[in-house]
């Protein structure tokens, strides 16, 4: 039985193996860690689902493979390890490929036909000279810019397998790459810089970041929202929790900002949504993702149905969150999906920025640091107030100007009116 790299998340084409629990040869039952991996997002042991030997590894640790690719093999009782490279099986006299055997409507289950692909994915299943390609293949050549024709298949009969392309000249980066020893490297002294290499999380970010600013038709909306009374109920709930031995918990303004997006969102459901290409998602509940600095760059936690949940609740739930994310032991359903985002920089004394949505989502709300500014009272006279200042982008194919605003506006309100919204 082949042990293949798994996908963790949508995005996600390949990982790293960072650790092996067991060493060929080993026995392994149902259950026992075979080996760690690491993508640009998180980390996780790969576990058998069946027991055997460990006959095979492909991958060593270190080494990169792609979603699909057979990481390891595991034989049962009495079977011999399979070749370290698959062998078609031998024609017959008359060179006819093995009998196909045949469903209940008379389909063919013959391993060697090709898996027939929409077009409209990644290309035909047969390429115009009769050699077939594996679904894996196709999406790997669109997704690096590779031309199919260009490949030698290694697979069986000629067959273009995944590991064919993954050796391929990546081409989206070829004019990058032609352009930094000619254009930005001949620009600086080389004893003044040292090139860093970009891991896959640094290059991730920065397909998603390019990708977003590219197709989405952002537009931003700012304002000024009073927190001095959230600060009063925050140091009022704090002080309940203080016991002799320590506080029981405590509570940040960003889970109070995490509460109150997500009710603004249940109150204007069209903002509520998501861009799906040829339709909008609008969501019944608002699952919020809260970005998380980590070494190397940032990822986003979702809390889901964060509207139906206690502002002590989401605090705890975060910690959690993103002291695994720190340690990279999310699992890809704790970071994917979401209807909407938070990117808050005021602990940095940021005082106010503008976040890029992060797709398929369509909105987002950057937070800046609360300081203390003047206002004019309706009598004239200047006094000080605890403020802070947002900034909410939009994806305009999903939230228009108006409603944009009213999202905004209703945050505005809920924060400056916490005890009856939040409490």
């Amino acid at each position: 039985m082949d042990v293949l790299m798994p996908q963790l998340g949508e995005t996600v084409a390949e990982g790293k193996i960072i650790k092996w629990f067991k060493n060929a040869g080993d026995p392994v039952q149902a259950g026992d860690d075979l080996f760690e991996i690491e993508t640009d997002k998180t980390s996780m042991e790969v576990p058998a689902t069946f027991a055997g030997t460990l006959s095979t590894i492909n991958f060593q640790v270190g080494e990169v493979a792609k979603v699909g690719a057979v990481v390891a093999v595991i034989t049962g009782a009495g079977e011999a390890p399979p070749p370290a490279k698959s062998a078609a099986p031998a024609p017959s006299a008359t060179g006819a490929r093995p009998h196909a055997a045949q469903t209940s409507n008379g389909a063919s289950l013959d391993p060697w036909n090709a898996v027939r692909t929409p077009e409209r994915n990644f290309g035909p299943a047969r390429r115009s000279d009769g050699t077939a390609s594996t679904p894996l293949a196709r999406r790997l050549a669109a997704e690096r810019g590779v031309d199919i024709v260009d490949v030698a298949g290694t697979g069986p009969h000629g067959r273009v397998v995944a590991r064919d392309v993954a050796g391929a000249p990546d081409h989206r980066n070829s004019q990058v790459a032609a352009l930094v020893p000619s254009a930005v490297g001949a620009a600086y002294d080389q004893r003044t810089y040292e090139e860093v290499p970009l891991d896959a999380m640094r290059a991730t970010i920065a397909r998603r970041l390019v990708e977003a600013k590219q197709t989405i038709p952002h537009f931003y909306l700012t304002t000024e929202v009073a927190i001095g009374r959230l600060l009063v109920l925050r140091k009022e709930i704090n002080a309940a929790a203080e016991w002799p031995d320590g506080p029981a918990y405590r509570v940040s303004l960003n889970d109070f900002i995490i509460k109150a997006w997500a009710g603004a969102l249940m109150r204007v459901p069209a903002a509520n949504a998501v861009w799906a290409g040829d339709r909008i998602l609008r969501f019944r509940v608002a699952d919020i993702g809260v970005a998380v600095a980590i070494d190397g760059g940032l990822i986003t936690p979702v809390i889901r149905n964060a509207e139906s949940k206690t502002v002590t609740g989401i605090s705890w739930e975060m910690k959690d969150l993103a002291e695994r994310a720190r340690s990279k032991k999310l699992k890809p359903a704790e970071y994917s999906g979401g209807s909407s985002s938070i990117s808050n920089l005021g602990m940095f004394g940021v005082r106010e920025f503008a976040a890029i949505v992060n797709p398929p989502q369509s909105t987002i709300l950057a937070v800046g640091a609360g300081r203390r500014a003047p206002r004019e009272t309706a009598s004239g006279r200047v006094e000080f107030h605890d403020v802070m200042t947002v900034t909410l982008s939009c994806d305009h194919r999903v939230v228009d100007g108006a409603v944009g605003a009213q999202l905004l506006a209703v945050f505005k309100s809920i924060i400056e009116h916490p005890v009856s919204a939040i409490a």
